[in-house]
C-alpha cells in the first residue's frame, strides 16, 4: 500500500464557514461533543445494519460503543467508534468539502445575523456539526478505516485554510477523532474538556438517550495512594420512544431532537405515541422551530428514521411521512417488520401504510390542537411551514377536511393577521353565497388590483392568495362548508342585492344599447388578445380589466405548466370595460363620431395593455406599447 500524503485547501466556501465558527460569539461550545456523539451513533448504526444486509462483510459487532479518551498530559480528547468507519474518498468529500447544497446561502444568513442564538441555529440547519471541534481545538486529527477494507486514512488541520490526507496501515475498523484543546477560558465560556466532571455532564445532558455504550475509563486514587481505574458507561441507553411519556423530561426530548435532526434549537411540538394490537409500533415525532434550508429543494429529505426492534434501518424514509409533511422529524421502531425490508417494500406494505395514515392523523389534529390553545405557537408554525401544508391539499384526499380546517390565509379583513376559511364563513355577509379569492404574485399587487374593487367598495372579503400553490389547490378543491370558492378574477360578478338589481336594471339597459357598437369593434380590433369585450360591473374606479372564464385557467397556472415543460394551448381571455370612467365614455364617443379613425385602434391596444399590466401580466410587444404611450402623451402636452 502506497502512503500518499497530500496537502489539499478547504473549499472556498468551508473556510469562509470555520472561520465563522472559530472565532464566533457562540457561548455554549460544549455541543461540540454531542455532535462527535452523534456521528459516532450513526456510524455504528450504519455499520449493524450493513452487517445485517451483507453476510460477506466480515466485521465483529458483538461489542458496538463508543469510547471518550483524555490525555490530561498532553491536553488531548478523542471520541473513538467502532462503527462503519471511511474511506479515503468519503474523508476528503464529507470532511474536506461541505456536501451540501445551499452552503452559500448559510454564509449569506450567518453575516445577516445579529445574535449567536439565531447564528448557531443556522448552523445546524445546514448539518456541519464537525466543524464545532474547531471551537475547542487548535488542532484536529481524524483516523479511520472503513468496514471491509485493508487501509485506513488519517486526516488532520488546524482548520485555518488548509488539511493533510495521508493513507495509513493498521487502524482499527472504525473512526476516532482527537482535539488538541485550548486552554480553558472562562471568559469566552471556553472550559477544561479534558476534565472529568465536564465530559459526564455534557453526555448527560445532551447524549444519555443514545443506543450505544459511552464508555470512558475513569482513575481514582485511594487514601493509600493506590491508582486504579475503571471503564465506566456514562449514558443509560434506554430509548427514549420506548419510556412512557410521563417519564420524560421535556428537556429530554429536546436533547434527543436535537441528536436526530442536528438542530441547534428546541423543537415547536413533541409527539410521542404508542400503538399496540395487529401491529405494535412506537413513534416519537418532532415539530421543528424554523424551516430547514432545503424545505423547497427538490434533494431534500424527509426526516423520520425507521426502527425495527431497536435496530436503525434507515433515515428519511419516505414511506412514513407524505412529502407536505417532509419537515417532521423523529422515530419510528416497528416491532414486526423485518430487519432487511427496503425502500420499495415498505411503499407497498399494508401494515406501513396504516402507521403512515395514523401518523399523519396526529400530526395534523396536532397542530389542529395548537390552532385552537396556543396561537403564538400555530403562528411559529404556519409561518414556516404553511406553504409546504397547502401541497398536502392537492396531494391528500383523505386528509383534505383535515388540511382545509388548519390553513390560514391573508385576507383583505386583516392587513397583518391571516384567517382560516371557518372564520371566513362565520363572517360572510347575509346573502353571501361564495368564498371570495384572488390569486396572484404580492398581496400588494392583489390588493391595488382592479378585481377587487367592486368587492372592496361592498364591503366583501378577499382572500389573498399568493403562494404558487394555491393556483393548484383552489382549483381542486372548489368549495368549503357548503360555500363555493370563486375568484375575483373569473366569470361574472353580480354583488347586487335584488333591491339593488331592480334600481338600475334600466340604467344597465341603456348602457347595454350605448356601448354594444364599441364593445363589437373592440372585440374585433383585439381578436387576437381576446375572445369577447363586455361591460364590467367589478370595476369602480379603474378603465378596464382581463378576467378568465369561470372555467379557464388562470395566467400564472399557465406559466407554471409550461415551466414544468408542459405545452399548454393559450387560453384567451375576456376584457371588461367601466361604462362610467371617462377614459371609456371618451372612446365611446369618439368610436361614435369618427369609427373610421385609426388612433382608435392605438387607444384600444393601449386600453388593453393597461388592463394586463395592472394584473401584473407581460405584454408581447413592450416596446409597442411604450411608444404608443409616448405619441400619446406628446400629443397631450
Amino acid at each position: 500500500m502506497s502512503n500518499r500524503v497530500e496537502t489539499l485547501e478547504f473549499q472556498a466556501e468551508t473556510r469562509q464557514l470555520l472561520q465563522l465558527m472559530v472565532h464566533s460569539i457562540y457561548s455554549n461550545k460544549d455541543i461540540f461533543l454531542r455532535e462527535l456523539i452523534s456521528n459516532a451513533s450513526d456510524a455504528l448504526d450504519k455499520l449493524r445494519l450493513e452487517s445485517l444486509i451483507d453476510k460477506d462483510l466480515q466485521v465483529d459487532t458483538s461489542d458496538l460503543h463508543i469510547a471518550i479518551e483524555v490525555d490530561k498530559e498532553e491536553r488531548t480528547l478523542t471520541v473513538r467508534d467502532n462503527g462503519i468507519g471511511m474511506s479515503r474518498d468519503d474523508v476528503v468529500r464529507l470532511i474536506g468539502t461541505i456536501a451540501k447544497s445551499g452552503t452559500a446561502e448559510l454564509l449569506q444568513k450567518m453575516k445577516e445575523s445579529k445574535d449567536a442564538a439565531a447564528s448557531q441555529e443556522l448552523i445546524g440547519q445546514f448539518g456541519v456539526g464537525f466543524y464545532s471541534t474547531f471551537m475547542v481545538a487548535d488542532r484536529v486529527i481524524l483516523r479511520t478505516r472503513r468496514a471491509g477494507e485493508e487501509g485506513g486514512t488519517r486526516w488532520e488541520s488546524t482548520g485555518e485554510g488548509t488539511y493533510v490526507v495521508e493513507d495509513v496501515e493498521d487502524l482499527p475498523q472504525g473512526t476516532s477523532v482527537t482535539l488538541y484543546l485550548k486552554p480553558e477560558d472562562a471568559e469566552d465560556q471556553l472550559f477544561d474538556y479534558a476534565a472529568e466532571w465536564k465530559i459526564r455532564e455534557i453526555v448527560k445532558r445532551y447524549s444519555d438517550f443514545i443506543a450505544w455504550p459511552i464508555r470512558m475509563t475513569t482513575e481514582r486514587t485511594d487514601e493509600a495512594g493506590a491508582t486504579t481505574q475503571d471503564v465506566q458507561t456514562l449514558n443509560s441507553m434506554k430509548a427514549l420512544w420506548a419510556r412512557a411519556r410521563n417519564e420524560v423530561e421535556q428537556a429530554e426530548y429536546n436533547e434527543f431532537y436535537k441528536h436526530i435532526s442536528h438542530d441547534w434549537s428546541d423543537p415547536l411540538e413533541t409527539i410521542h405515541m404508542k400503538a399496540e394490537g395487529t401491529f405494535e409500533y412506537e413513534a416519537l415525532l418532532f415539530v421543528p422551530n424554523h424551516a430547514p434550508f432545503d424545505l423547497f429543494m427538490r434533494e431534500g429529505k424527509r426526516g423520520v428514521q425507521l426502527y425495527v426492534k431497536r435496530v436503525f434501518i434507515m433515515d428519511d424514509c419516505e414511506a412514513l411521512m407524505p412529502n407536505y409533511l417532509r419537515f417532521v422529524k423523529g422515530v419510528v421502531d416497528a416491532h414486526d417488520l423485518s430487519l432487511n425490508i427496503s425502500r420499495e417494500i415498505l411503499q407497498q406494505d399494508r401494515q406501513i401504510q396504516a402507521v403512515r395514515r395514523r401518523l399523519v392523523k396526529k400530526v395534523l389534529s396536532t397542530v389542529k390542537e395548537m390552532q385552537a390553545e396556543h396561537a403564538d405557537r400555530y403562528r411559529t408554525f404556519w409561518t414556516e411551514f404553511g406553504r409546504a401544508v397547502k401541497e398536502g391539499l392537492v396531494e391528500d384526499v383523505d386528509n383534505r377536511e383535515l388540511l382545509l380546517d388548519i390553513i390560514s390565509v391573508a385576507s383583505t379583513h386583516d392587513a397583518n393577521e391571516p384567517t382560516t376559511l371557518r372564520q371566513y364563513v362565520e363572517r360572510m355577509k347575509d346573502g353571501q353565497k361564495d368564498i371570495y379569492y384572488m390569486t396572484g404574485e404580492s398581496r400588494a399587487m392583489i390588493e391595488n388590483s382592479p378585481h377587487i374593487e367592486a368587492f372592496r367598495a361592498k364591503g366583501y372579503e378577499v382572500l389573498v392568495l399568493t403562494d404558487p400553490i394555491d393556483e393548484v389547490w383552489v382549483e381542486q378543491i372548489g368549495a368549503f362548508d357548503g360555500k363555493s370558492l370563486q375568484s375575483v378574477a373569473k366569470g361574472q360578478v353580480d354583488l347586487d342585492s335584488e333591491d339593488e338589481k331592480a334600481d338600475t336594471e334600466p340604467e344597465r339597459e341603456q348602457q347595454k344599447k350605448d356601448f354594444a357598437p364599441l364593445l363589437s369593434w373592440l372585440t374585433e380590433k383585439l381578436t387576437e388578445q381576446v375572445k369577447e369585450v363586455r361591460l364590467s360591473s367589478r370595476l369602480t374606479t379603474s378603465p378596464a380589466c382581463i378576467v378568465g372564464d369561470a372555467h379557464d385557467m388562470t395566467p400564472t397556472l399557465e406559466k407554471m405548466y409550461r415551466a414544468m415543460g408542459q405545452e399548454m394551448p393559450q387560453v384567451k381571455r375576456i376584457l371588461e370595460l367601466n361604462p362610467t370612467h371617462p377614459l371609456v365614455t371618451g372612446l365611446r364617443k369618439a368610436h361614435e363620431q369618427a369609427p373610421a379613425d385609426e388612433t382608435l385602434a392605438e387607444t384600444a391596444e393601449l386600453l388593453y395593455g393597461m388592463a394586463l399590466l395592472a394584473e401584473g401580466g407581460e405584454l408581447s410587444d413592450p416596446s409597442r406599447f411604450t411608444r404608443l404611450l409616448a405619441d400619446r402623451l406628446a400629443r397631450s402636452l
